[in-house]
């Protein structure tokens, strides 16, 4: 493996704002931290709460106003995956892809790149990012590196293959941790997928399940301001990956290799400087501009871009918060391994308690749509695990104006049985009316119609946990608009979720029946150490 040592790189002064102590490894898996403040933020005001709303939300990211028409939402596998390949074909410059791994077994997926970029030629370049840990778990057999190894032998001038690697495993730990569970201390889990002037934000990731019988989000942003921002983001994390190259002596059929050109020192020999430099240079994309410009006459929406990099990055957690302390009409709000960090926890039961006592939906997924169901071994005790921690948010929710559904589409591992990995957030806002006057710092007036239809999406890779801001790399986006079709688009994939549900009670879970035996503590160490992963 090639390895260059550097000097760490001088960080922003921004970075004023976490100690020394907070760049250090050791303490990771435990520590919350974010580039904004992550206090409970005050209620907004009633008055112009939409234009509040969004003025907030200009402080704590970076903004890009479009037209609604240029965000299409999709609504399940099988119109995904053609999308995706249908994107993939008409590909004429670019192509990038950011996924935790893609499936070892994704024939078709590769043909269709292949196809490509021998339709295109030379002027036709793909990127991919993987997670290292993911992606090599299953070598020397066949894996997900063996795979797109394969393809960068075939295209050396037209592909490059990176995987990232946490800062987090190193060393004696990275040699003793076996490989079906490293992938607990940190993985790149942002979901990407551009094509020249276009991408894909989602949850899901490249393999059969996700194009098949596992239910996710996809929102398709057909606006080149938004692709180009993506594909920065996707870029700078590529520039502090590990570079995937065939190898014929290899048995794994490829290596890692840390090009000098990389803009950090590798991870695995200077964790502390890779964070230090990596933070460098995802801050910037990650900031919002001091003086936000107002959003131009033509635009219906507007897209505020989240990143998630700990220990020292994170601008989703804030975002939701703020959303969530905002007047509400109502929330749904969905994980589908339901196991939110304590602050979104509280966010959540704070919203629909008085005084806004706004009605707040909870989705997840049912015991039998949970992708460890009858698992062997220790992992299928992990339904359970999920149903104990539902039983525990159902407690602190007494008194708020709170229901759980889980959701379920036969049972998996049967035919017809689907998964469910879908996660977000959809708000729809109290009546008010945002002034003129009152509105040029805002990035979208209020709606005037379709008051009970979102107005505010989440969509990404996130799975709001502790361990998606404590650990693992995401990306998403907080969608803004007063377009009435966008609305309804949103209400309409909100609606077809909740269709397959159905409420649970604090009653049920805890009846003999799903009641958690004493072997769910061990499931819930690995909710705790490797939940929501997937």
């Amino acid at each position: 493996m090639l390895t260059r040592r550097i000097s760490p790189t001088s960080v922003s002064h921004r970075l004023i704002l976490f100690s020394k102590q907070r760049l250090s490894c050791r303490f990771h898996r435990r520590q919350l931290s974010s580039s904004a403040p992550v206090a409970p933020p005050q209620p907004l005001a009633n008055a112009s709460a939409f234009a509040a709303i969004t003025t907030e939300l200009d402080r704590i990211a970076p903004r890009i106003d479009i037209k609604a028409d240029q965000i299409e939402v999709l609504r399940g596998p099988e119109q995904f995956y053609e999308t995706l390949k249908k994107k993939l074909r008409g590909a004429k410059r670019r192509i990038y892809l950011s996924t935790l791994y893609v499936g070892k077994s994704e024939y078709e997926l590769i043909s269709t790149l292949r196809e490509a970029l021998v339709d295109r030629g030379p002027e036709l370049k793909l990127s991919i990012l993987t997670d290292a840990l993911r992606g090599t778990r299953e070598s020397p057999d066949a894996s997900c590196a063996s795979l797109l190894a394969a393809l960068a032998a075939e295209f050396p001038d037209q592909v490059e293959i990176r995987m990232y690697h946490t800062p987090n495993l190193t060393g004696l730990r990275k040699r003793l941790i076996p490989k079906r569970i490293n992938e607990g201390w940190g993985l790149q889990h942002i979901k990407l997928y551009g094509f020249d002037d276009e991408v894909i934000l989602s949850g899901a990731n490249l393999s059969n399940d996700y194009f098949t019988n596992r239910q996710d989000r996809y929102h398709v942003f057909s606006a080149e301001s938004v692709a180009e921002y993506f594909a920065r983001i996707h870029h700078a994390v590529c520039s502090v990956s590990f570079l995937l190259l065939p190898s014929v002596t290899n048995p794994s059929s490829y290596t890692l290799e840390w090009p000098d050109s990389n803009r950090a020192p590798s991870p695995l020999l200077d964790p502390r400087a890779y964070i230090g430099a990596t933070t460098a240079l995802l801050l910037p994309l990650s900031s919002p501009p001091l003086n936000p410009l107002p959003p131009s006459s033509t635009s219906t929406a507007s897209v505020y871009t989240l990143l998630t990099h700990p220990p020292t990055i994170n601008t989703e957690l804030p975002a939701l918060r703020a959303l969530l302390s905002s007047p509400l009409h109502s929330y749904t709000f969905t994980a589908g391994y339901f196991n939110p960090h304590p602050l979104i926890t509280d966010s959540l039961l704070l919203a629909s308690r008085p005084p806004g006592n706004s009605p707040g939906t909870i989705l997840t997924a049912s015991p039998s749509a949970n992708g460890f169901y009858n698992s062997a071994g220790i992992s299928g005790l992990l339904p359970a695990a999920y149903t104990h921690l539902s039983l525990v948010f159902l407690r602190a929710a007494r008194g708020a104006n709170v229901q759980l559904r889980e959701w379920q589409r036969g049972v998996v591992g049967q035919p017809g049985g689907w998964t469910y990995h879908a996660k977000g957030l959809w708000l729809t806002l109290s009546s008010f009316q945002a002034s003129p006057s009152n509105s040029t710092s805002s990035s979208v007036p209020a709606p005037t119609t379709n008051h009970h239809h979102p107005a505010i999406t989440s969509i990404g890779s996130s799975n709001y946990t502790t361990r998606s801001y404590g650990l693992d790399l995401e990306v998403g986006a907080l969608v803004v608009t007063r377009d009435p079709v966008l609305m309804a688009q949103w209400e309409t994939e909100r609606a077809a979720l909740l269709h397959r549900s159905r409420p649970v009670t604090e009653d049920e879970l805890g009846s003999e029946e799903r009641r958690a035996g004493w072997r769910v503590r061990v499931a819930m160490w690995i909710v705790r150490v490797v939940g929501g992963a997937l």
